[in-house]
This record gives C-alpha cells, sequence and structure tokens, in this order.
C-alpha cells in the first residue's frame, strides 16, 4: 500500500522540551510526500502545530536551534504570584514577535489548540482568535506557567485532561490521522548527544549558569541512583505519569491511523537547548515508524486493532 500523497491530519501531544521532535516528525511526513490540512496539538504540540499552520516553522526552527542553556533561562519571567512559579509572558512575546500574530481562521490550513477550563474541569478547543492567546492557554502548565483568562473562563495546560487530542480531527475529510505521543514508556535504549558549546562560548558566567539549570532539569528516569527530585524535577516527572496514563486511555478510544511514540524519558521539561538532537529524534521516529507501519484505511477497529488497543493499557 502506498503511504504517498495522502491527506492527513495531525495530532501533536503535549511533554514539554520533548516536543521539539514534533518539528523532526513533520519533516519526515513532508519528504514522504503527505499533505497535511489540519493539525490539533496540547501544549508544546499546539505551539509547534500552531506556528507550522501558520508556515514560520522553518524560521522558528532556526531560532530554537540556536538556543543554550542560559539563552533558556532568559526567557523564563519568574513569578510567585497567581499560582504559578513563571508569567509565561516573555517567551510568547518573544516568539510573536519573531513569527508574527494571526487568527486562527485566517491560517491556510485548519488548526485547533486544546486547553482545559479549570473550573468546569473539561477540555476546551481553541480554533478562532490570536493564534499565540490560543497557543499561550494551551501551554499554561499548572504551576510552572500562570493561567489564562478567556472570556468568562480560566484556562490551563490542555496536557492536564487530552495530552493527545485527537478528537478535533475526527470529522475532517484527510486520508489519514497520524498522532505523535510524547509520553509513551520510557526506553533504556536513549541516546541523545548533548549540544557541545563552542570554545569562545565558554565562560564563567555561563558555566554558573548552565550549573544552576542543571539543577532544574529532569533526570534520565531511568538512571540506577535514586535522588529527591527538585521543585521542577517532581512537578514534571507527577505530569509525566498522569499524562501517560491517559494518554493510554485517549488511545484506545480514540485510534489514529498511525502513532509516533516519543519515550517520557528522551530528555528534561525544559532542555530546549537540545534542539537539534530532539529534531533529528523525532525525523528518526517517524520514518522508523512509517517504515514499519501499514495504515488502517478506516477509523473503525477491527478485532485485531481491538487487540492491539488493550495492550496500550498498561
Amino acid at each position: 500500500m502506498s503511504l504517498k500523497k495522502q491527506s492527513i491530519s495531525l495530532v501533536l501531544g503535549g511533554g514539554g522540551a520533548r516536543g521539539l521532535t514534533h518539528i523532526g516528525v513533520i519533516r519526515c511526513l513532508e519528504e514522504q510526500g503527505y499533505d497535511i490540512r489540519y493539525i490539533a496539538g496540547s501544549s508544546i504540540g499546539a505551539l509547534i502545530g500552531g506556528i507550522y499552520a501558520a508556515g514560520k516553522l522553518d524560521l522558528y526552527t532556526q531560532w530554537v536551534s540556536a538556543l543554550q542553556k542560559s539563552d533558556v533561562v532568559r526567557l523564563l519571567d519568574w513569578s510567585f504570584r497567581g499560582g504559578a512559579l513563571l508569567k509565561g509572558e516573555r517567551i510568547i512575546s518573544v516568539l510573536r514577535d519573531l513569527i508574527g500574530d494571526c487568527n486562527i481562521e485566517d491560517l491556510p490550513i485548519g488548526f485547533t489548540a486544546v486547553a482545559t477550563s479549570l473550573y468546569e474541569e473539561r477540555e476546551i478547543w481553541l480554533n478562532t482568535g490570536p493564534l499565540f492567546s490560543a497557543i499561550r492557554a494551551s501551554i499554561a502548565v499548572p504551576m510552572i506557567f500562570t493561567p489564562v483568562e478567556h472570556g468568562d473562563r480560566l484556562l490551563v495546560d490542555g496536557s492536564l485532561i487530552n495530552p493527545i487530542p485527537i478528537a478535533p480531527t475526527l470529522n475532517d475529510h484527510t486520508d489519514l490521522i497520524i498522532a505523535v505521543d510524547l509520553c509513551a514508556p520510557a526506553e533504556h535504549s536513549i541516546t541523545l548527544a548533548k549540544k557541545v558549546m563552542a570554545t569562545k562560548d565558554v565562560n564563567i558566567y555561563r558555566t554558573n549558569i548552565n550549573r544552576f539549570i542543571d539543577t532544574l532539569w529532569s533526570k534520565n528516569e531511568l538512571d540506577s541512583k535514586i535522588e529527591s527530585p527538585g521543585v521542577f524535577d517532581l512537578l514534571t516527572r507527577t505530569m509525566d505519569i498522569m499524562q501517560n496514563a491517559i494518554a493510554r486511555l485517549k488511545l484506545a478510544a480514540y485510534r489514529p491511523n498511525i502513532l509516533v511514540e516519543i519515550p517520557r524519558n528522551l530528555c528534561g521539561f525544559f532542555e530546549f537547548d537540545r534542539a537539534e538532537q530532539l529534531i533529528e529524534y523525532g525525523y528518526q521516529r517517524a520514518e522508523q515508524t512509517l517504515t514499519n507501519l501499514a495504515p488502517d484505511d478506516s477509523n473503525e477497529p477491527d478485532e485485531n486493532t481491538n487487540s492491539q488497543i488493550s495492550s496500550l493499557i498498561r
């Protein structure tokens, strides 16, 4: 069965810096000849998906690939008010200036950002209005970024309820639904090289900044040595556990034709300084998935599919 030149709805899951693998997945799909006509995303998936829908993914990729740890920390606008450690406005302001804002309904391809209504306790689909307002709401990770007021609602991270938002794509008139799950089971064979800084950039200030940020990043969950987690480590690990459980249930309820799985221990939540390696990993993972899987033409599961779905719930 030929997989090329088919129209697809692309579902991009949430998972912090692991979301940079979405860029590699998109590159692979384009090179394979897929026509991406619709995107639904939660959290970082909404950010990457929205920027792609705006036609500016290459510009964003150049920018994020140049980031080092000290650059990342400068994007963190600390706030100890509003129930969160970060305001989250600085990064959105930088990206809005870089990419340019627009209304979602004016984008050349369909797009939905998924957020969570804190008091209604349900997911909200944002598919109209300013693009970066929707993205800001979708990435509002509880306790990390402050919630967003949207009309009479208070919105937080979409991954809180739906880390892999397939449902918004079910009525699309496309050939396939392809989903990227950033909460897949941890793997022992992860090898993701650290970016090596040029000698001219290494100085005492930068070294001290890097040491400080290293205390924030999550450590590999498969490390044999047990250490007391820091605040960020504890919070992001807790989110990963919760999102992994929810993702399994969502995948059982709504089955994509193709699922690209990114192991949750690939990197730390804030390791955006590893963009080049993460993008390449996403490309390779998507290429491997497309090579090994033959998609089903139908969204209705057969007996074999039901068996496969059952194996996902663990």
